[in-house]
């Protein structure tokens, strides 16, 4: 990354530190819908509730503008919502009923090779060099590390590893989607879309499921908290600064940033919940930020 002086240099760094800090939140999300998950909650209505909430607080941002510039925009929004919001939540919980957390988090966190081999394909002059898939590859070894921390354990289910490939895939997609919308329009315009189509396509999701929490209950502490947590940080800033971040400073590095996520997870685990962080765990983390270091180093390298 070559960073300019004065004004240009400061709106760099601070787009890489706020998606710094929207991955080092949706590492703590984990926590925040277990807790509710425990609570009775369902992943779906989870899911629908954040996004509803975050969705509701952006309209008085955003209400000027309703529609697209043109109905092809209107249908990546869609699909924006789609692979950010329905398929890529919706297909990582369900993943955790069929296989193990470790094999739903390795395979999810390929989710930024993902990026740039898709970014490779749909445009010949920016393939990948060799040396950025290099850096990735150290970077995903690391999350591995960082999964397997408490202990290896590897068990191969077709269905439940399959939607967790599913899931990085979306993301993926959703990435890609995003840096074709951030040329025209605002973060906070694409945000407020994104949602709305997400909590959307979502609803026939619903029609599967069997109990649903009372309204009552949103009042409870750790429902409330959680609820709000996952709604006001996790969706409505987390998802603007990311979209800001990917506008400011490109896909490919800003989505790096995902590996970051395990690492997030590991170091909140042990303060939260008092898990240990084993030499495997702290060997994982090295590897991610030599993956990443290297992954930039390698890519400026090329330019010049």
């Amino acid at each position: 990354m070559q960073i300019r002086s004065g004004k240009g240099q400061k709106t760099v760094v601070l787009a890489h530190l706020a998606a710094l800090f929207a991955v080092g939140v949706w590492g703590a999300t984990f926590v925040s819908t277990k807790v509710l998950l425990e609570q009775g909650m369902n992943a779906v209505e989870i899911y629908i509730y954040r996004f509803l909430l975050a969705y509701i607080l952006l309209i008085p941002f955003t209400w000027r503008k309703i529609f697209a510039n043109s109905l092809r925009d209107e249908v990546l929004f869609l699909l924006c919502g789609l692979t950010s919001g329905a398929i890529y939540f919706i297909a990582e919980n369900t993943a955790l009923m069929y296989t193990l957390a470790g094999n739903v988090s390795l395979i999810t966190s390929i989710s930024p090779l993902l990026t740039v081999l898709l970014i490779g394909a749909f445009y010949k002059s920016e393939r990948p060099s060799k040396g950025v898939l290099f850096g990735s590859l150290i970077a995903l070894v690391g999350v591995g590390c960082v999964v397997f921390n408490s202990g290896f354990s590897m068990e191969v289910n077709p269905l439940g590893d399959l939607l967790a490939l599913g899931a990085a895939l979306s993301w993926a997609f959703y990435c890609i989607i995003l840096r074709k919308l951030n040329v025209n329009y605002s973060a906070l315009f694409i945000t407020r879309k994104s949602f709305f189509y997400g909590i959307v396509t979502a609803l026939p999701f619903l029609l599967f499921e069997t109990h649903f929490t009372s309204p009552a209950r949103f009042l409870e502490p750790d429902i409330l908290w959680n609820m709000l947590f996952l709604g006001l940080v996790a969706s409505l800033l987390c998802y603007f600064l990311w979209a800001l971040a990917m506008k400011i400073v490109g896909t490919i590095k800003i989505n790096n940033y995902m590996y970051l996520q395990p690492v997030f997870t590991l170091i909140l685990a042990y303060f939260i919940l008092a898990e240990r962080i084993s030499f495997l765990g702290y060997t994982g983390c090295v590897l991610i930020l030599v993956g990443l270091y290297l992954s930039d180093r390698l890519a400026k390298r090329k330019k010049q």
